[in-house]
């Protein structure tokens, strides 16, 4: 697998949509313009609302960005190996244009034919009930016993916000575990190994097929054409194709580790003795959370959040 750079990794992701007739869209702020659900940007598509709604007309039925979102729903998790407030999605946009069937063949495209993944350690995640989609991940060449079924908990996407199209969704994981791709038959869907359910899953790519929209009394209603949303996290396909084990060791947080290392004085995948009782204990989680919470505040303050 070819390692990539953060930014060749955007690039081969905006490329590569480009190629496939998208409008390349610059990103919008973290601050939501015109929408008082949304206290910040969420995700990729929050700036597209009103075009899945159908209340305004998108530049272009296809469109590509890369978006920065703010989640704080995710803080607590911060210093873990994957979760950040602040991450880039990457993300594909179809309105009233393609659906299912190009979203799920160029996603496999990418990640294999583009990014380098390895198609073996490719598992498919799949709403309960679209059996369609089902249908056709193996037609293009998924394996039915690396595809596995989840309810609204972990397939359903959205609304961001109170009310907003929202949809079933296809999530594409990738196996970072030391078993042999061969072996996979023999695990088939045994408890406790699998996407979502085993820390050697990472989710990369969420493909959302909005064909609803949410309304502030519950109620969910046709949208006028279907949609394709889909989100690839930067920084966890970063970390992948760089060979790391957390988001803090990729390029995107070297710089920010490397100066907190020099103003704390503790190194980053190195113990320290607690005077106390003597016990070893790692100041990684420390440093990632200062890197982490710094990068996110550096970004909110850049579009005008201004802290008190």
């Amino acid at each position: 697998m070819k390692s990539l750079t953060s930014v060749e990794i955007r690039k081969v992701f905006l490329d590569f949509f480009q190629s496939k007739n998208h409008l390349v869209h610059p990103p919008s702020s973290l601050i939501p313009s015109n929408d008082p659900t949304l206290l910040l940007t969420n995700s990729g598509m929050a700036q597209f609302k009103s075009y899945f709604s159908g209340e305004s007309e998108p530049p272009s039925k296809k469109i590509t960005t890369a978006q920065k979102c703010f989640r704080t729903t995710d803080i607590d998790e911060v210093g873990d190996s994957t979760h950040l407030t602040l991450f880039e999605m990457l993300g594909n946009f179809s309105f009233g244009d393609y659906f299912k069937i190009d979203a799920c063949k160029w996603a496999l495209e990418l990640m294999t034919n583009h990014l380098g993944f390895e198609k073996d350690k490719i598992f498919i995640s799949v709403h309960v009930d679209d059996k369609e989609s089902v249908e056709i991940w193996k037609n293009i060449g998924i394996p039915e016993e690396k595809i596995y079924l989840f309810g609204d908990e972990d397939n359903w996407w959205g609304p961001a916000g109170d009310e907003g199209p929202c949809g079933p969704c296809s999530e594409l994981h990738y196996y970072i575990g030391d078993k042999d791709p061969s072996s996979f038959k023999d695990l088939e869907k045994e408890d406790g190994w699998g996407p979502n359910t085993h820390e050697d899953f990472v989710e990369l790519y969420n493909l959302v097929f909005t064909q609803f929209y949410h309304h502030i009394d519950g109620t969910r209603t046709e949208l006028p054409n279907k949609n394709i949303d889909t989100g690839m996290g930067l920084e966890r396909v970063a970390t992948i194709l760089q060979g790391k084990n957390s988001v803090y060791e990729t390029d995107l947080f070297s710089s920010l580790i490397s100066k907190i290392e020099k103003k704390s004085g503790f190194k980053w995948g190195s113990s320290s003795k607690n005077n106390s009782n003597l016990e070893e204990r790692s100041a990684d989680k420390a440093i990632s959370v200062l890197a982490e919470h710094s990068r996110s505040a550096t970004f909110l303050i850049a579009d005008g959040v201004i802290p008190e």
